[in-house]
C-alpha cells in the first residue's frame, strides 16, 4: 500500500536454559518475543526435562555446543538487534555469552538476566565463580534485571541481605548503575500489599507498583525478562518497558492463581498472550 510503513521484523538472541516443562527459561522468551512481533533465536545454555523445582527432573550441559551453533551464526554473518542472557550452567559459558555479544548490531543492546538465587538464597548451582563470571557479564550489558536476592550479591553483600526500606532500595539502584554502567531494573520489593520494580538511569529512580497477589510461580523472573526485552525492542522507554512487563507478570499471576493449579507448573502465560500484541508498536 502506498505510504505504508513497512517494519523490519526485530531478532535477538536469547541465552538461557531450555526447561520442558515449568515454564521457566526459553519457554517463556519465545512465547513473549513472538506474540510482541519479534523473532527469538534460542540458544539453550542447558537442557532441562523440568525446572528445578520440579523433583526428579533430567539435565544435558551445552556448553560445547553453544560454541558450534555460535560458529555457525558468525559463518552466516547473522546479526541481532538484541542478546538477552539469563540462566548459565557453568562459569565456562562465560566465554560462549562474549562471543555471542559480538553478534549485536552496532545500535543493538545486551540484557542480562543475574540469575543466581532468589529469596535470599543462592541456587545450589550457583558457585563463587559463576558469580563472579557473572559480575564481568554484568559490566558488558546495557540492561541488568536482578531480583533483590542477585542485587545483593552483586553489590557484595550476603545473599539475604534486603534494603532497608524504599530510600535503601533506590540507593541500592544507583549505586548497581554505577558499579556496573547499567540501566537496572530491581524487582521483588514491596509489602503485604503491593510489589514494586525500580528502573534506574544514572540518578533518576522511577517506580512500578502492583498489587501484590499471594501466590509464588517459577519462572516470572524469566518472563518478566523476557516481555521487558521485547517492549525495549519495541521502542520503550525502560520506565514503559518496565510497566509493560510487571503488569503482564501480574495479570498472568492473577489468572493462573484463579485457577487453582499446583504453583511449580509455572503461570498460565498462554492465555494472556494476547494482552502482549496490544503493546506491539511496530505498526505505529
Amino acid at each position: 500500500m502506498k505510504g505504508s510503513k513497512i517494519m523490519e521484523q526485530k531478532k535477538a538472541l536469547v541465552l538461557q536454559d531450555l526447561s520442558c516443562t515449568g515454564r521457566a527459561g526459553l519457554t517463556q522468551a519465545m512465547c513473549a518475543l513472538s506474540a510482541m512481533g519479534h523473532q527469538c533465536i534460542p540458544l539453550p545454555t542447558a537442557v532441562y526435562s523440568g525446572h528445578a523445582g520440579i523433583s526428579g527432573f533430567e539435565t544435558e550441559d551445552l556448553t560445547g555446543w553453544m560454541g558450534r551453533a555460535l560458529e555457525h551464526y558468525t559463518a552466516l554473518d547473522l546479526q541481532f538487534d538484541a542478546i538477552q542472557i539469563g540462566f548459565l550452567n557453568t562459569p565456562e559459558q562465560v566465554a560462549c555469552v562474549l562471543q555471542a555479544i559480538t553478534l549485536k548490531k552496532p545500535d543493538g543492546f545486551v540484557l542480562v538476566d543475574p540469575v543466581m538465587g532468589d529469596n535470599g538464597k543462592l541456587y545450589r548451582i550457583c558457585t563463587p565463580a559463576l558469580v563472579q563470571e557473572i559480575e564481568h557479564l554484568c559490566s558488558a550489558a546495557n540492561f541488568i534485571t536482578p531480583n533483590v536476592t542477585e542485587a545483593a550479591v552483586l553489590l557484595g553483600y550476603p545473599p539475604e541481605t534486603a534494603p532497608d526500606g524504599l530510600e535503601d532500595a533506590k540507593d541500592w539502584v544507583r549505586r548497581l548503575c554505577n558499579r556496573y554502567g547499567v540501566h537496572t531494573i530491581l524487582t521483588g520489593l514491596g509489602d503485604a500489599h503491593t510489589v514494586c520494580t525500580l528502573c534506574g538511569q544514572g540518578k533518576e529512580i522511577t517506580i512500578v507498583e502492583n498489587p501484590r497477589i499471594g501466590a509464588y510461580y517459577p519462572g516470572t523472573g524469566d518472563l518478566f525478562a523476557a516481555v521487558l526485552l521485547g517492549a525495549l525492542l519495541n521502542g520503550d522507554s525502560i520506565e514503559q518497558a518496565a510497566h509493560c512487563a510487571a503488569h503482564f507478570v501480574c495479570d498472568c499471576i492473577a489468572a493462573t492463581s484463579a485457577q487453582g493449579t499446583n504453583p511449580k507448573w509455572g503461570v498460565q502465560l498462554e492465555p494472556q498472550l494476547w494482552r502482549l500484541l496490544l503493546n506491539d508498536k511496530q505498526a505505529d
